[in-house]
């Protein structure tokens, strides 16, 4: 294999790497925000405002947070 070939190999199993965690990370930051609107709303009372909240506020978040992330990779 010549260098041109293993340096595109290597780039495209270092972007597979970063990009099979997205879906993971997507879900486990939304889940940790729903999670605590759940138990915000348990503590306050007030049903689904919390969930609503944290889906709202998790959501978002993990999008920004993985643009972040795959913008600092060089993949973005």
């Amino acid at each position: 294999m010549d260098e041109e070939k293993k340096q595109g190999l290597f780039q495209a199993v270092r972007a597979f790497a970063i990009l099979s965690g997205v879906g993971i990370y997507l879900v486990v930051f939304v889940g940790i925000c729903l999670w605590l609107g759940i138990q915000a709303d348990s503590l306050l009372g007030s049903h689904p405002a919390g969930k609503l909240c944290g889906i709202l506020i998790g959501f978002p978040g993990a999008i920004y947070t993985l643009y972040r992330q795959l913008k600092n990779s060089g993949i973005i």
